[in-house]
């Protein structure tokens, strides 16, 4: 169970959360948090109350919890990109398929797609999932519109009037082949929500344009992202904890680690925490110009400024699980790391049979779990490490990592930046 012990090292906190590859507002996660917590708590048996912050933007909330009797106070903060996001998913449905090629070919011709099925399959799946479907979307189109031709050519042989069906037969055909070819698969493209196969290639996508390499758009969000952190260290809180999901990984390394060499120093300033939750690290850092996000890895795991913790689950397919994402990659220093600590939220465990029952399938859903709460909590609590008395070093001082972890070096490339 997640109970709090009577020892408080945190009454105020800042929390930084950086979403993945994500178009939706960011208030999309406010009142997540919001539903999940009082769920959590119910559960659990604690207390949190959020509210707005005033003068901080619709990206920002703060929670107060009490624990065991013990009041905590803490700010959310998201950090957006969402912008960026919805900019690189509007290409059309043509240029759709021309990014579909390239970076298939980007992780086929690199050797990636290969060895990142050695370490989880799911994830990779999930990565020709898009694939697969949008070329089953495009067959199913031209052999509809196909089919239309064909069945335009029938009817005018039906005409009572003959027709010289040469020149009308194949416009005739060349029309409605189009048309059908192009609604089916604007069909698909409008529900998309449905099929998210747009949606996840275009965050492939996003992440192969550049084999692996940054955007410059991206590259300078991440500096203002560092900016956001350095303020939260600079203010009167005891802790300072930098959450990335999903993509926000890798982001989160980044910043972090450009924190690190820029000569950050704890001082007397708030303990700083680094959770990860449900990476995806290998899909960028296995290709070959992820020389930054190597160097960053390979950096930040020997950082003893700072508590990084990653945790993830077997059961997200999405993610790959129990993957050390310093290890696998290849770039541990010889000489040892000191993080992150790897273990499991261990769905199958935490989470009652009849809930997982109801969403072991919903493979987006169960990639955000770690964010909701859980009907059988063990260690992992999302609520308690974001809002509760325990800083994140404190929390899991004594935990040991999970014995099934990965680590066996993966990657082809091994490459840092100077």
């Amino acid at each position: 169970m997640a109970n709090e012990q009577a020892v408080q090292d945190v009454r105020r906190r800042r929390v930084i959360y950086i979403p993945g590859y994500d178009p939706f507002h960011p208030r999309r996660y406010r009142e997540l948090y919001r539903k999940e917590s009082a769920e959590q708590g119910a559960i659990s048996g604690y207390e949190m109350r959020q509210s707005a912050l005033k003068g901080q933007g619709p990206f920002a909330w703060s929670v107060e919890s009490v624990v065991e009797g013990v009041e905590t106070e803490a700010q959310i903060e998201v950090l957006l990109w969402s912008d960026i996001v919805k900019a690189s998913m509007n290409p059309s449905i043509p240029a759709t398929y021309a990014m579909l090629v390239r970076t298939a070919w980007t992780y086929i011709a690199s050797g990636a797609l290969f060895r990142l099925m050695r370490l989880r399959k799911g994830p990779v799946i999930a990565a020709l999932y898009p694939i697969v479907f949008l070329l089953g979307q495009l067959v199913l189109a031209l052999a509809l519109g196909y089919g239309a031709a064909r069945l335009g050519a029938w009817a005018l042989l039906q005409l009572p009037v003959k027709v010289h069906l040469g020149t009308t037969g194949t416009m005739l055909g060349l029309i409605l082949f189009a048309a059908v070819t192009w609604g089916v698969l604007g069909w698909f493209r409008k529900r998309d929500n449905r099929f998210f196969a747009y949606y996840l290639m275009h965050d492939y996508s996003y992440s192969a344009r550049h084999k692996g390499a940054n955007p410059p758009e991206l590259e300078e969000r991440m500096a203002a992202f560092r900016a956001r952190i350095e303020e939260a260290l600079a203010s009167d809180v005891d802790e300072v904890l930098v959450v990335g999901h999903s993509s926000g990984a890798h982001i989160g390394v980044s910043v972090l680690a450009d924190l690190m060499r820029g000569g950050w120093r704890r001082g007397e300033g708030p303990r700083l925490g680094f959770l990860t939750l449900g990476h995806v690290v290998p899909m960028v850092s296995f290709l070959p110009k992820a020389d930054r996000l190597r160097a960053d890895l390979h950096d930040l795991c020997q950082w003893d400024q700072i508590t990084w913790v990653d945790v993830t689950a077997p059961g997200d397919g999405c993610a790959f699980a129990l993957c050390d994402p310093v290890a696998v990659t290849g770039v541990a220093p010889e000489s040892g790391k000191r993080w992150p600590l790897v273990f499991s939220a261990a769905f199958t465990q935490t989470l009652s049979p009849e809930r997982w029952k109801a969403i072991k399938r919903r493979f987006f859903r169960l990639h955000f779990q770690y964010l909701c709460a859980f009907d059988r909590p063990g260690d992992y609590d999302y609520f308690l490490i974001t809002a509760g008395p325990l800083s994140l070093a404190t929390r899991y001082a004594e935990r040991l990592p999970s014995k099934s972890r990965i680590e066996t070096p993966a990657s082809r490339y091994t490459s840092r930046a100077a």
